[in-house]
């Protein structure tokens, strides 16, 4: 056995940038996960709101009842 064998189980020390940018790295890798799944559920629901609006028959707007004067004028 070697006097070294132990030295490749001790991991390299990293300096702060590397860390700093391996943690920006997975950052914005999450981040882009979740626009990503954000905007295909968007677009999900864009089309099913679009898909029930087409089967629905187009709602006829009732007649509005003609409004009655206020009589705080007359006296």
């Amino acid at each position: 056995m070697t006097p070294n064998a132990n030295a490749a189980f001790k991991p390299a020390k990293t300096s702060a940038s590397d860390k700093a940018a391996a943690t920006d790295h997975t950052a914005r890798a999450i981040v882009a996960a979740e626009k990503i799944a954000r905007d295909k559920k968007t677009e999900k629901l864009k089309a099913q709101r679009l898909e029930r609006a087409a089967a629905e028959p187009a709602a006829e707007t009732p007649a509005s009842k003609p409004t009655r004067k206020s009589r705080a004028g007359r006296d």
